[in-house]
């Protein structure tokens, strides 16, 4: 089963972005597998809250994702 996981900052993106990236994901994966992979795709998008993930040893936030830090 082809499976994606996406984290992306809570509260970014719209329910219609959502679906955007779990339609164009299973979209990819079954023009990459066939279509017999597109019942079997699972994709979850995950929000992260503020402050929730680092990237190389620093704490993220939206502030500062968004360049107001």
């Amino acid at each position: 089963m082809p499976f994606a996981n996406f984290k992306v900052p809570a509260d970014t993106i719209s329910a219609a972005d959502k679906k955007k990236i779990i339609d164009r994901t299973t979209d990819l994966y079954a023009e990459i597998y066939g279509e017999r992979a597109r019942a079997n795709t699972l994709v979850v998008v995950e929000e992260v809250v503020d402050g929730g993930w680092g990237f190389g040893g620093t704490v993220l936030t939206a502030a500062m994702l968004n360049g107001d830090d």
